[in-house]
């Protein structure tokens, strides 16, 4: 069943739903900074730019499939030094994670990704997708920049 694809009708009403619940965070959620869709639209796609603590600002993508809601925030570049225990440190915080996990993408990047089948997005999903998102972020960034950029972290302070 999780290999068919999804009904057309079926997408366009989770299309909605994640259209309108994002349309609701944005007006009362004080993390949510803007909320914009794909300019061209050939993606059910949508961008949450997220004001955080530890890192001022984050973008959240949301992508909408044929089989799956999929996401993912970029967390840091690829690490300076200190390699080998800059990716311990990532793969220990997965095993905590609800989810999502941490992985390497574009130019070695530190991106937090996750993926949910459709049949499963309900408000209640959108809503631990965006707040666990946001909390991993802000719990690891920190450290993981201190772990895999030390001497510049160090030099400046």
């Amino acid at each position: 069943m999780a290999d068919e694809l999804v009904p057309e009708d079926r997408l366009v009403a989770v299309e909605a739903l994640v259209d309108g619940w994002l349309a609701a965070e944005q007006a009362t959620n004080p993390a949510v900074a803007a909320v914009e869709r794909d300019p061209q639209r050939a993606l059910r796609r949508w961008y949450v730019r997220l004001r955080g603590e530890q890192k001022d600002v984050f973008t959240l993508w949301l992508t909408l499939g044929q089989r799956t809601l999929q996401w993912e925030t970029y967390v840091l570049p690829a690490p300076e030094e200190n390699h080998a225990l800059f990716y311990e440190h990532l793969l220990r915080r997965n095993r905590t994670f609800n989810g999502m996990a941490f992985a390497i993408g574009e130019e070695d990047a530190v991106f937090l990704v996750g993926q949910l089948p459709v049949g499963a997005v309900d408000e209640g999903e959108l809503d631990r997708i965006l707040g666990e998102t946001w909390a991993y972020v802000e719990q690891c960034f920190r450290p993981a920049l201190r772990i895999g950029f030390a001497s510049r972290f160090n030099a400046s302070h």
